[in-house]
């Protein structure tokens, strides 16, 4: 799925954005819910206002939108090569209890960052073990 696994910088980006929409959308809504609080009631029309409405609609669709990012992170981690295969299963863990909180530092770490030049990838055999060639030729 190419959605989850960007490989444009602008794609890298647009994730990115996702990622902090869910953190920025907190803060808004604390920052409201005081304010709402503290505010002076205004004598309008009975009733819910429209700015709660509004409030909410908003709210679950964040509350969707995280489902969405949890199931898009939850494929990357699973088809990312550069997440070593013994920490597949830690981070899929991580990001579905932390998921707001861990979707910044995965995307940091294993999205954005690119890797650095003639790595191997995670998923690749480890330069520790000995190659093929290596054990044919004792």
């Amino acid at each position: 799925m190419r959605l989850a696994r960007p490989e444009s910088r602008a794609g890298k980006l647009a994730l990115g954005i996702a990622t902090a929409w869910p953190i920025l959308w907190m803060l808004a809504f604390f920052a409201f819910l005081f304010v709402m609080v503290l505010a002076e009631p205004d004598e309008g029309p009975p009733g819910i206002p429209p700015l709660f409405v509004a409030l909410f609609v908003l709210h679950f669709a964040t509350i969707i939108f995280i489902f969405v990012l949890t199931a898009l992170f939850m494929i990357n981690v699973f088809g990312n090569p550069r997440v070593a295969s013994d920490k597949k299963a830690l981070w899929a863990v991580v990001i579905f209890l932390g998921n707001v909180f861990a979707f910044p530092v995965y995307w940091y770490l294993y999205v954005w960052r690119e890797p650095p030049a003639g790595a191997i990838p995670a998923a690749g055999p480890s330069p520790l073990e000995p190659s093929s060639a290596t054990r044919s030729s004792s």
